[in-house]
């Protein structure tokens, strides 16, 4: 099914987005949601959790828990990376990428046709946009992250 409609942005404004790579996937989320990107950090593992939960890591003493954005996207775990901290469904969360790009701004007409994404679960991609001729995912984070935390 294509669908050209991207995401609103509620203004003429374009949306605000932060670009990073997860494999050989490029992604997306709002930058509205990112609270900071952190270096590699220890992790306390979770006995029990989910495989893509890599832990727990305390940051400015506060526990925070880190997905393994490799494995939530289908992806080998690897070490290194980068952690985005991000706020979604109004809990902090951290998730390990290999690689932040940039910040970008897209408009309304920049959002390419969506189409069949393999080894990417559709239910966590909210659109498909287009920035500088680079095609990125746009990831819905709730549905990414809620079913690996148990939100």
């Amino acid at each position: 099914m294509a669908d050209r409609a991207g995401p609103a942005t509620g203004s003429g404004a374009g949306l605000r987005l932060l670009v990073f790579r997860v494999g050989d996937l490029t992604c997306a989320v709002e930058v509205r949601a990112v609270r900071e990107v952190l270096p590699a950090q220890p992790v306390t593992r979770v006995p029990g959790a989910a495989p893509a939960v890599a832990g727990l890591v305390n940051v400015r003493g506060a526990l925070v828990p880190l997905v393994d954005g490799r494995l939530a996207l289908g992806h080998p775990a690897r070490d290194g990376g980068s952690v985005m901290l991000l706020e979604v469904a109004g809990r902090t969360v951290g998730v390990v990428v290999d690689e932040v790009l940039d910040l970008v701004t897209v408009g309304d007409g920049e959002w390419a046709e969506r189409r069949e994404l393999p080894g990417v679960d559709p239910r966590v991609v909210r659109a498909v946009g287009k920035s500088d001729g680079v095609a990125f995912i746009l990831l819905d984070l709730e549905r990414l992250l809620a079913p690996l935390l148990g939100a």
